[in-house]
């Protein structure tokens, strides 16, 4: 079961918490036990803020992964960690990149989560994996292959600040 705390700290529109619920529970489809984490929308100056404190880039970035990192047996509940999504952003690049805003927000969501499962894209071989993963996942889904467009928009190991790994792995 999914337990998701949906914050919503951007006065943006957003997908609805039944499309977040669906898209978090196709990137953890492969973890069968419970999962806990939340999701905090935001605008430019929290995901800014968040971006520089973390990974020491003075810009917004769409979506950043905090995964708990804490030992199992420390905790009684299943939380896996946070994912904070920057609402402009997302829609900016969507919108740039001529995707659906939909399927944008999906290919996030599951690429946060599947951070949140320990997959990184920092080598080539890591990055090759999750990209695979995610688009079979956002297949199932209906939406089409994120990365088939524009490689050097869409690679996450781009210059350009798209999908970004792992708040943690950057401190």
């Amino acid at each position: 079961m999914l337990e998701l705390d949906l914050q919503l700290a951007s006065a943006a529109s957003a997908p609805s918490e039944a499309q977040f619920r669906l898209w978090c529970e196709m990137g953890l489809r492969q973890r069968s036990a419970d999962s806990e984490l939340t999701i905090r929308l935001v605008d430019e100056t929290e995901g800014r803020e968040l971006n520089n404190t973390w990974r020491h880039k003075d810009y917004a970035t769409n979506v950043l992964s905090f995964p708990a990192d804490v030992p199992d047996e420390m905790l009684d509940i299943p939380l896996l960690g946070d994912l904070v999504i920057c609402v402009p952003v997302v829609t900016r690049e969507a919108a740039e990149q001529g995707k659906s805003p939909d399927a944008h927000w999906a290919h996030l969501v599951i690429h946060g989560c599947l951070h949140l499962l320990g997959y990184d894209h920092i080598d080539d071989d890591e990055a090759e994996e999750m990209e695979a993963l995610e688009r079979e996942l956002l297949a199932k889904l209906g939406y089409p292959d994120p990365y088939a467009d524009d490689e050097t928009v869409n690679t996450p190991h781009s210059d350009t600040p798209h999908l970004e790994t792992s708040a943690k792995d950057h401190e």
